[in-house]
């Protein structure tokens, strides 16, 4: 008998963990999902409690190999799924409160207790029964308030590895344990040392509760990116049957090539072409563009964006997961849970930190038992429970994903998204930007500008009209230029034969005669180099070739049968907010570097009007990685940007490279940023906030540093020799709390950071 099995193809699943409290738990829910043989990824985020997992295996054996891990975990499917989480977030939120209540209703009178001269002693029945049965109320508020401590850290300990719960397990339950020996055995120890420490436990207990609820409140703040991108997507759109009629359906039932409906005021649900009507379209939650886009029959309109004043009737194109809001909402977070260069040093500390603090507490324990005073046993428990409680793998484990997660976010409201893990840290360590002159510096929407006769015996239609016939077919933006004068001309559109492009250069064909009899032409249009390579005299051109680019216009050569015949000249309007963004480029101390296959005198009185004193012209589509790779050698971090036609290979050559989209175009794969508002703005934007996210990391992981390098020691008792004072475990319980609370809230001052100002949009 011959078992057959269906092979999955792979699959990307994202679920909602649950149990995960610390950089050990990441550890161990992501080795417990790359041990799995058909996962060819996995990221676990902390901040996100989520998991992104790559793989050929059923969803239902990813979740089985986290739950065989210690933790809970469920599929989110898009935006109702993560509707859920945000349910059950609340709640959690909820309940972490009312645990923080239980526990300090207890500890505060215990604690104000401390401190009466009138406390119950333990050198009495009454005062012993008084605190055996404050330690079995102990015990119910420990189980309600913190089983979930007890619970993880059991479930740690079966799988053999250690983390904050197991800390948190530890410190408290030792205290309560102990507190309960001598108060019904109170013999056991000398006299000065009967002090019970319930109040301790459950105030360690509330404070870590109430941290988390806290820090539970910011994460959600922190995610607010995702959720806005999320909240753009309509739940239904308005379809449009054969027989006309217009019905509501759920976005989900929507199909490729269907007829929708839209309204003034609602917001497009699909990706489609207007077939119907004229609006205005306000894109700016996908792109960062605050001015609306005017569309009509035949052009392209995206999910999320809000249809203004207008009805259109729109065919799908794109819906579902294919838009270009679902591919943006996806890359914004596969780079929230990617990890930088520091992110890494951060997670292979924290595997190690909770073995390190037990064997710090186990040290800690002995000196004191050793070389400590009487009573020695209450010193001892004191001080081993307080480096427990104190340490905090937590505020390590966020330092570096929350501002991860805060930064791409911002970057993702300012039409910038981030498609590579390290690109954030690079991007703040670049020296030199390198500009595509075509589409960044400039519109990338050129235009004829003039039509200058070398031959008098031909008009200026007949040299359009030879030029058109070589660019009818080409994509280049230089050859629609034509196309759309000699449209506007009324020219009849006839192609030539035997197109031979020339890379960055030119093009060549042959024209076929209109009657018999009569030779075909040879065609050749293209710059000057190219002309002077076949051996074409540009002797009488260059004075116009000369006054041509001195305007900053691009001219185009044609030659018929190996002679020269005239000038196509073509300008690109520069940007109105190229040259302020170049300002704040070099304000930001770094070197802007104009890279184009223009020629010199064209680039130079381009990069002259935006202020850009470095030009590399006359460079071939092939030689821009070159270019690059020159400056990489020089020791240089170079950004290089582009629109990603011709200098995709210069785009992956650099540092970091940046694409010029117009918020469709996100998936230029050779790109490490994609801005998405098409301004030089994003550049500046981009570099402003990978230099504060990278700030705002190192100021977390210095912070969580500093905070355990000086309390553990500290709750070690290191200053009783000389000060005789040892810490509070209930202030080590609330210091720990207060750590992470610290990183998530310094993480989410990124978020309200303003970005330089800018005098124009």
């Amino acid at each position: 008998m011959r078992v057959m099995t269906q092979e999955l193809s792979q699959q990307q699943y994202r679920l909602a963990l649950r149990g995960m409290h610390c950089a050990s738990c990441v550890q161990q829910v992501q080795s417990a999902l790359e041990q799995l043989s058909d996962v060819s990824d996995a990221e676990v985020n902390l901040p996100d409690r989520s998991a992104t997992v790559h793989t050929r295996l059923p969803v239902a054996k990813i979740i089985q190999a986290i739950e065989q891990a210690g933790f809970g975990a469920t599929l989110l499917d898009d935006k109702y799924g993560e509707d859920e989480r945000q349910a059950e977030e609340r709640s959690h939120y909820q309940q972490q409160m009312k645990k923080t209540f239980v526990a300090l209703a207890l500890g505060t009178p215990l604690m104000l207790m401390m401190f009466w001269s009138g406390m119950p002693m333990l050198d009495n029945i009454q005062g012993q029964i008084f605190w055996f049965v404050t330690g079995l109320l102990t015990l119910g508020v420990m189980v309600y308030s913190g089983g979930h401590f007890y619970q993880g850290a059991w479930l740690a300990f079966k799988r053999h590895y250690a983390n904050m719960d197991t800390l948190i397990a530890l410190g408290t339950g030792t205290a309560w344990f102990y507190s309960m020996l001598i108060s019904i055995w109170p013999d056991l120890v000398p006299m000065q040392a009967r002090h019970v420490y319930f109040e301790a436990a459950v105030f360690i207990i509330g404070l870590v509760n109430l941290g988390q609820a806290l820090e539970s409140r910011a994460r959600g703040q922190a995610s607010q990116a995702i959720r806005k991108l999320l909240n753009l997507q309509p739940e239904t759109a308005r379809l449009i049957r054969q027989d006309g009629e217009e019905v509501d359906m759920r976005i989900q039932s929507i199909q490729k090539r269907d007829m929708i409906r839209v309204r003034p005021g609602e917001k497009i649900p699909v990706d489609g072409k207007v077939m119907e009507g004229e609006s205005r379209v306000d894109e700016s939650m996908l792109t960062g563009e605050p001015m609306p886009v005017s569309k009509q029959k035949g052009d392209e309109v995206v999910a999320g964006s809000l249809n203004q004043n207008g009805a259109l009737r729109i065919r799908v194109l794109r819906v579902g997961a294919d838009t270009a809001l679902a591919q943006i909402i996806e890359q914004v977070r596969q780079a929230q849970n990617a990890k930088p260069a520091l992110g890494r040093l951060a997670d292979q500390i924290a595997a190690v930190f909770v073995p390190i603090v037990l064997v710090i507490a186990i040290l800690t324990a002995l000196s004191w038992f050793n070389f400590g005073p009487e009573p020695v046993s209450a010193y001892m428990l004191v001080t081993t429970m307080t480096v427990l409680v104190i340490a905090c793998p937590c505020a390590l484990g966020l330092a570096t994903p929350m501002s991860i997660m805060v930064g791409v976010g911002k970057a993702a409201e300012q039409g910038i998204l981030i498609r590579r893990g390290d690109a954030l840290q690079q991007t703040s360590e670049l020296d030199v930007i390198v500009l595509d002159k075509t589409g960044t510096v400039t519109q990338g929407h050129p235009a004829v500008t003039d039509l200058v006769l070398l031959n008098r015996e031909i008009n200026q239609q007949q040299l359009l009209q030879w030029a058109v016939a070589l660019e009818l077919a080409s994509e280049h933006p230089l050859a629609q230029a034509i196309i759309a004068k000699a449209k506007e001309e009324g020219l009849a559109l006839t192609a030539a034969e035997r197109i031979k492009p020339i890379a960055g250069q030119g093009i060549e064909g042959w024209l076929k005669p209109e009657q018999e009899g009569i030779k075909g032409v040879n065609l050749l249009l293209g710059n000057p180099a190219l002309m002077q390579q076949v051996q074409i005299d540009i002797l009488e051109a260059k004075p116009e070739l000369e006054r041509l680019a001195s305007q900053g216009k691009t001219p185009v050569l044609l030659a018929a049968n190996g002679h020269l015949q005239g000038i196509i000249a073509i300008a690109d309007p520069i940007k109105t907010d190229s040259a302020e963004a170049i300002q704040r480029l070099k304000q930001q101390g770094v070197r802007v570097v104009m890279l184009t296959g223009d020629n010199t005198i064209t680039a130079k009185a381009v990069a002259q009007q935006v202020g850009i004193d470095e030009v590399l012209a006359e460079v071939m589509p092939e030689d821009k990685a070159e270019q690059v790779r020159h400056l990489q050698n020089q020791g240089l971090k170079v950004g290089m940007v582009g629109d990603g036609i011709n200098d995709a290979p210069a785009l992956a050559q650099a540092d970091v490279g940046m694409a010029i989209g117009t918020g469709t175009d996100i998936a230029i794969e050779s790109a490490d940023l994609t801005l998405m508002r098409g301004s030089l703005h994003g550049i500046a934007d981009a570099m402003e906030i990978s230099r504060l996210t990278i700030n705002n990391i190192k100021q977390n992981l210095i912070g969580a540093f500093i905070y355990n390098a000086i309390g553990i020691p500290l709750a070690a008792g290191v200053l009783f020799p000389v000060f005789g004072w040892l810490l509070n475990p209930a202030f080590a319980g609330a210091a720990m709390a207060l750590s992470s609370v610290t990183v998530v809230s310094n993480a989410n001052r990124l978020r309200l950071t303003p970005l330089t100002k800018r005098t124009q949009a």
